[in-house]
């Protein structure tokens, strides 16, 4: 039998001690949340040192513009030029701290306009993606790979998975309210200490269901 991660310790003793408390009637069974805030992420990258350096010079590093919503984390005022067989995008941001491996996150449509098919990954699994050409004010860079369609996904805390009662790697599905509301499906939970609570959607999902970075939308879980 498998040795369990911390994570799964962490949601497991968290649930059976709230469950017990509950139980003993010393706190009351809180109702699951149901919905869960969104931030729409438009194209981005993320760089290795050495990459950034190559394309930004040796007496360079990243600038702070901003922190986003995951902490730890900020927006560069650094951009790039991507170019791909079909097409270039300039000024596509770039996101801190440094990464180990370089990965650009498109849209669909920013793909098709590079001319470009990337598949839906999670973040960090490049294995088998397209290359792409970076150019920034001091160089240029050919990646043999890195480009992903970024999956839909859920950041949580153990906390929040055990309180939405959802475990990591779990799929699940989320409802969309308003004129151009909808469900969308294969929903993934990431599980982290570090995380904060929020869903990530790229700019094509945001546009096909009016969502806007704020919008709070219910996780869906399907009852067996």
């Amino acid at each position: 039998m498998p040795t369990p991660s911390r994570t799964e310790l962490i949601e497991t003793v968290t649930k059976l001690v709230l469950e017990e408390l509950a139980g003993r009637g010393i706190v009351p069974v809180r109702e699951r949340p149901r919905f869960v805030p969104v931030g729409v992420s438009a194209r981005h990258l993320h760089i290795t040192r050495e990459h950034f350096k190559l394309l930004f010079g040796e007496d360079r590093e990243l600038t702070r513009s901003r922190d986003i919503s995951q902490p730890g984390q900020f927006a560069a005022e650094e951009r790039v030029t991507l170019i791909g067989p079909k097409g270039t995008i300039e000024g596509v941001r770039i996101l801190g701290p440094y990464r180990r491996q370089t990965q650009v996150e498109l849209a669909p449509s920013d793909a098709r306009r590079l001319g470009l098919s990337p598949p839906i990954r999670p973040s960090g699994r490049l294995e088998g993606t397209p290359g792409i050409t970076l150019v920034g004010p001091r160089g240029r860079l050919e990646l043999d790979s890195g480009v992903i369609i970024a999956d839909r996904h859920i950041h949580m805390t153990p906390a929040d998975a055990a309180a939405y009662g959802v475990a990591d790697g779990q799929e699940v599905r989320v409802k969309v309210e308003g004129p151009r509301g909808g469900v969308m499906d294969r929903v993934y939970v990431r599980v982290r200490d570090d995380f904060a609570l929020e869903m990530h959607i790229d700019t094509d999902d945001a546009n096909a269901f009016s969502i806007a970075t704020g919008d709070r939308l219910e996780l869906i879980l399907d009852e067996k």
